[in-house]
């Protein structure tokens, strides 16, 4: 690849437009060249703003060549399709006539505050629902390391993107492990912020509170740096954190850390067991922790038998919601609009109750840090899916297949504490798994510490994916 268009490091693509050794329209041109050769195959873009972003390219050289320096200036970036971008639709996954969008997302606005150029918007399941990316209004995603199988989901065209070497970085966002499962599958570094760690304007919130922004990288510098790029509030915000910096994390020694190693999963209405593949490599993980000089020891947080009926209303109201936003409601899945319907049932007396509780779960859960400082727990339960393993089967059988191979991340959801995934390794196959680091309430620096520190020494970065598209 010519160093003066390699996509792969969001920070070595920053320092070479510092150094003049690549101009923003070269790196802008590269990366819609790739997505448009990948786009038969991996299928990770909705949207590509070739025109758009190739005169936003030339504006950022100018403005380069007049000495102005900004942290992503002329820096290619891909957003989630579900966050609004002027002149663009939102469909979030689903299908019909949308009209464009008049204003930015409160997250694109720093995002060309800090003068990044936004390639395209990446491909979600509809309205964010499954950890698998596909659907009838654009087909599948598939992952840069597996034609058969999803990048995740349900930020997964922005893991692909990123695997792929389309851009150095993406922007998705999480509201079940949505961030954390594509990373993981994809073998990536995702973070799940602290709720409130970046607006979620145009809307105060994003399903009832589970839902935030996140950044998808290969490294964790290339991570932090862009989620400090789109932290930050709005005024009508329902929720918001004092400001912290998570670069300044980035290669400090976390010290040495009692860390929980949980494999419990979670209270699922299904059942679900830790696929052997993905239990091998969190061990391993574990060992390398033990070898740093942490303290490594088995322990679960308390969940409880009714932490997942908390979730439920939150999320499927959510999905009620985003449905009558839409042009045409009846275009959408049925599984979609059965949701919906249990949205509706749930929206009163349930989704009050689930968010009163909140408090109670977040000292409950809490109890872990009065014993540790970090949980490590897996990601998902299973490696990577087939791209259809739920095509074409009901809704039952839909949950069945999801939480069998996902029910580790929803709980920080809930609680709306930071989480990071971060790689562990691969299967025998070579299908990518990974590992959560999670934290108490606005951890992210002490996490994206510790997340350095093994990147340091696994060196995930350096294991990219043989091309097949």
């Amino acid at each position: 690849m010519d160093a003066r268009t390699d996509l792969r490091d969001l920070k070595a693509t920053v320092e070479a437009l510092d150094r003049g050794k690549a101009t923003s329209t070269d790196l802008v041109r590269a990366s819609l060249d790739r997505i448009d050769e990948s786009q038969p195959h991996l299928n990770a873009f909705r949207v590509v703003r070739r025109t758009t972003a190739l005169d936003e390219a030339r504006e950022a050289d100018r403005r380069r060549a007049n000495g102005e320096r900004l942290p992503l200036l002329g820096v290619p970036i891909a957003i989630k399709d579900d966050t609004d971008i002027v002149g663009e639709t939102t469909m979030f996954g689903c299908a019909g006539t949308f009209a464009p969008k008049d204003t930015d997302a409160e997250v694109v606005r720093r995002l060309r505050a800090a003068g990044a150029v936004i390639v395209g918007k990446t491909h979600s399941p509809e309205l964010g629902q499954w950890p698998l990316t596909g659907g009838d209004a654009f087909g599948h995603t598939r992952s840069a390391w597996s034609r058969d199988h999803t990048p995740g989901g349900s930020s997964g065209g922005s893991a692909a993107a990123v695997a792929a070497g389309l851009v150095p970085a993406a922007l998705g966002s999480d509201g079940a492990g949505s961030v954390r499962i594509p990373a993981s599958w994809s073998n990536l570094v995702g973070i799940k912020p602290q709720r409130g760690r970046i607006s979620m304007w145009p809307d105060a919130e994003s399903f009832n509170g589970l839902t935030t922004h996140g950044p998808l990288a290969r490294t964790v510098a290339d991570a932090a740096l862009l989620l400090d790029v789109v932290s930050g509030n709005h005024p009508g915000d329902r929720h918001a954190c004092a400001p912290l910096t998570v670069s300044d994390a980035v290669g400090r020694d976390p010290g040495r850390l009692n860390i929980a190693l949980s494999l419990k999963i979670p209270f699922t209405a299904t059942p679900t067991s830790l696929d052997a593949r993905v239990r091998t490599r969190i061990a391993a993980l574990a060992a390398v922790l033990r070898d740093l000089g942490h303290e490594v020891t088995l322990a679960d947080p308390d969940y409880g038998m009714t932490f997942g009926l908390t979730f439920l209303p939150r999320s499927m109201a959510g999905i009620e919601d985003w449905l009558y936003r839409l042009p045409d409601p009846s275009l959408a899945d049925v599984r979609t609009r059965a949701n919906a319907r249990t949205g509706r049932f749930l929206r009163g007396y349930p989704l009050r109750a689930a968010r009163a509780v909140e408090p109670r779960l977040h000292r409950r859960v809490g109890r872990i840090f009065d014993r540790f400082d970090v949980v490590l727990a897996p990601t998902t339960a299973t490696p990577p899916l087939p791209v259809t393993a739920i095509d074409g089967i009901g809704g039952w059988a839909t949950d069945k297949v999801i939480t069998g191979a996902c029910p580790y991340a929803w709980p920080w959801n809930v609680l709306g504490w930071p989480a990071i995934n971060v790689p562990a390794g691969f299967t025998e196959e070579r299908l990518p798994v990974g590992a959560q680091l999670l934290g108490p309430a606005n951890s992210e620096p002490l996490l994206v510490s510790l997340a350095s520190q093994l990147e340091s020494v696994l060196r995930w970065h350096e294991h990219t994916p043989e091309r097949w598209w």
